[in-house]
């Protein structure tokens, strides 16, 4: 997620807020990954379940759902208020519009 958060970097993680457009999210990829994304857009999955459109803040780096499609509501487990450590920051950058 270069340039917005970097490898080491700690997270203030609300679980099971609804997320919005723009908004850094913790995911779970089909494959059990775990990730952190940009929300882009709500969207159907394959199933028709509710899903979200996740981005990468750097496209030409990340696997995203580019790459591997929507990721049901329900594997998105919560959103990104804040970084904690290496030094606190909010705001536009992390959550979004």
């Amino acid at each position: 997620m270069l340039p917005t958060l970097r490898e080491g970097d700690l997270l203030l993680v609300r679980h099971g807020v609804r997320p919005r457009a723009g908004d850094l999210v913790v995911a779970r990829f089909a494959d059990g990954t775990l990730t952190v994304k940009r929300a882009g857009e709500p969207r159907r999955t394959r199933s028709g379940a509710a899903g979200w459109w996740l981005l990468s803040d750097n496209p030409d780096e990340g696997v995203d759902s580019r790459h591997r499609g929507p990721v049901a509501e329900s594997d998105v487990l919560g959103v990104v208020r804040l970084r904690v450590w290496p030094s606190p920051r909010m705001g536009r950058r992390l959550r979004g519009g």
